[in-house]
């Protein structure tokens, strides 16, 4: 159905979540097979070369791509994803009297676009200037530094092997952009940003991994260690997945379960083995070199677990947060042989130095205690049982920064204001049922249109007028991505991070990392009357709370950066969030924007 509305015309959605009648869920595991990486909104384990360091410059060339590419002419992932590498692929330039009726320029190759995930698809759709945009121009935008003049590369025999996805793929780096920059030993919180091609060096401290095939099997031995990939393609998907990787026999497949309808295989993890013991790593980044190019990621990275002695018992090896547990009882909710030969490694080991908790989601619906194992009600079974009231915790406010949006309902009480910010207020074993501010951070049209990428940077934002025009009434809690402290305001966010602050904003009582969106389709919905929840996607994130490292709040300090010089805790954006002013839009990735130029001299028109 076509209707008009303030955002223009728009047409009504009719991918509604269906409660299916699926018997609950349980968790069983299965015969033991070989096993070893995960990718592709997934998780991945294997046993990578040592971490190198090396300078960080931002300088880049486009490669000519081979004539031959194998899996040719690959537009992989969501709708907005899939439009964003077509307009960076073929772009509409900005004109004085901009129309949509503009045709896009000539195909300059054969190949549509990167290979991208369709992670974000959570549910059903699953300092900037404020003032209006219609008079600007490129003047006002961000500048990039002119690139240095560059020899010609000769061709080399050991040239990696040519993209899937489209010439513009292999754009080069500098040789460590890839590469991981080896933490202080005193480094306290493990938590990490990526590298970000554009930004001043001072702002450039992360780890960044492989993500396409291709160019990950490079970075390993050459001695083709296995690698198991875990992930949640389906039919054509999963083909073009298992295409890409006919050239390497190493290479093994993992597909996750999923049962409930418009649920994803949504965690980032690597699972990493070293000749030392292994290292888990959850982050935020899918396995694709565009989420680790302009965006701001973030990431856990645990210490390197030792293994345990000879005739250790099963509880040797515990953490106080009971990590091990917790991830031994992740991986076998996939009840996929592939992932025994991991868990009964992982048993062998020392995970005893952990200090964060983990917050997991697995497709199911579940009564009783397990309620309290996955989603939204794991969070507050953690918060109440380790975290402490506080003074005047009413003004203390919940803020939610994230990257997707899924259907919350007909008006907030449905499920924001009601089971989730219940989750989020809590705080020990306070009765206090408290009703603080909510900030809920997302890019407006703006904070995308003057970002490194430009509008196609909002293909990783997919939040659908189908969705927005129901729930108008959200985007009263909206506040702009702002983060000049950490130097990546104009660095869009894949990160999803949710936190509770003091009200002056120099505290922090938790902290959580997330592969989890705005959507109950990754935290899970209460059902029967509060008796069942019911959760579609696999997501995972660790939850940091103070007393897990002898405080009583984390410390917040405005200028985070360099790390080294600072004890408080990296929030990734500026406190306090900006609120949306009157002219400011949430970022909608399905209706046009031609009023003025990206940072790139063009317009973005849904095609």
């Amino acid at each position: 159905m076509t209707q008009d509305s303030q955002h223009g015309k728009w047409t009504i959605s009719s991918s509604d979540d269906d409660d299916e009648d699926l018997p609950l869920s349980g968790t069983t595991t299965s015969k033991p097979h070989r096993a070893a990486v995960s990718s592709h909104s997934s998780h991945l384990s294997a046993s990578p070369p040592s971490p190198k360091l090396g300078p960080v410059t931002a300088t880049v060339e486009v490669k000519p791509e081979p004539a031959n590419t194998p899996v040719s002419s690959l537009v992989i992932g969501s709708e907005a994803r899939q439009l964003a590498a077509m307009n960076q692929l073929n772009p509409v330039k900005y004109e004085s009297s901009p129309s949509l009726a503009g045709k896009r320029k000539k195909e300059v190759s054969d190949s549509p676009g990167w290979a991208l995930s369709d992670s974000d698809d959570d549910d059903d759709d699953d300092d900037d200037d404020d003032g209006d945009v219609k008079g600007k121009s490129l003047s006002n935008l961000p500048k990039r530094a002119p690139p240095s003049p560059k020899t010609k590369k000769p061709k080399v025999e050991n040239e990696r092997p040519p993209s899937p996805h489209g010439r513009l793929y292999y754009i080069d780096e500098p040789e460590d952009f890839f590469e991981s920059s080896i933490p202080c030993l005193n480094d306290t919180y493990r938590f990490y940003l990526n590298k970000v091609t554009g930004l001043d060096r001072k702002y450039n401290s992360g780890f960044n991994y492989c993500f396409d095939i291709a160019w990950m099997v490079k970075q390993f031995p050459s001695e083709d260690r296995p690698v198991l990939i875990v992930h949640g393609d389906k039919r054509e998907a999963k083909a073009r997945l298992v295409q890409q990787a006919q050239p390497f026999p190493h290479i093994r497949f993992c597909q996750a379960k999923l049962d409930i309808a418009f649920g994803t295989h949504h965690t980032k993890m690597m699972l990493l083995w070293y000749e030392e013991g292994f290292r888990v790593i959850i982050l935020t980044s899918n396995l694709i070199r565009a989420d680790w190019y302009q965006k701001t990621q973030g990431m856990w990275m645990s210490p390197m677990f030792p293994r345990l002695p000879k005739g250790s018992s099963e509880s040797a090896g515990e953490s106080p947060t009971f990590f091990k547990r917790d991830l031994l009882e992740y991986l076998a909710a996939y009840r996929a042989p592939e992932l025994e030969e991991w868990i009964q490694r992982i048993k062998e080991h020392d995970l005893s130095e952990t200090r964060v908790y983990l917050v997991g989601s697995t497709p199911g619906r579940y009564v009783g205690s397990d309620m309290e194992r996955w989603g939204h009600l794991r969070l507050r079974k953690l918060l109440y049982d380790h975290t402490d009231p506080v003074a005047g915790e009413e003004k203390w406010p919940v803020i939610g920064q994230f990257s997707s949006i899924g259907s919350m309902g007909l008006d907030k009480t449905k499920w924001l204001k009601g089971e989730f910010q219940r989750t989020m207020t809590t705080l020990g074993k306070s009765s206090l049922r408290s009703d603080p501010p909510m900030h809920l951070v997302y890019p407006s049209v703006e904070d995308v249109r003057t970002s490194l990428e430009g509008y196609p940077a909002g293909g990783s934002l997919p939040y659908s007028i189908q969705t927005a025009q129901k729930q108008l009434w959200l985007h009263s809690f909206f506040h702009r991505w702002k983060a000049n402290g950490t130097g990546r305001s104009h660095a869009m966010p894949h990160i999803k991070t949710y936190m509770r602050t003091s009200p002056d904003f120099t505290q922090l009582a938790w902290f959580l990392v997330t592969s989890a969106n705005l959507s109950k389709a990754a935290w899970g919905a209460l059902e029967k009357n509060n008796t069942q929840v019911m959760v579609r996607s696999y997501e995972l994130g660790v939850l940091y709370v103070p007393a897990a490292f002898n405080m009583k709040t984390f410390p917040l300090h405005k200028n985070p950066f360099p790390a080294s010089s600072s004890s408080g805790f990296p929030v990734p954006f500026d406190l306090p969030p900006t609120c949306y002013s009157p002219k400011d839009q949430p970022w909608i990735w399905n209706i046009p924007y031609s009023q003025a130029p990206d940072t790139h001299g063009n317009i973005w028109v849904p095609s």
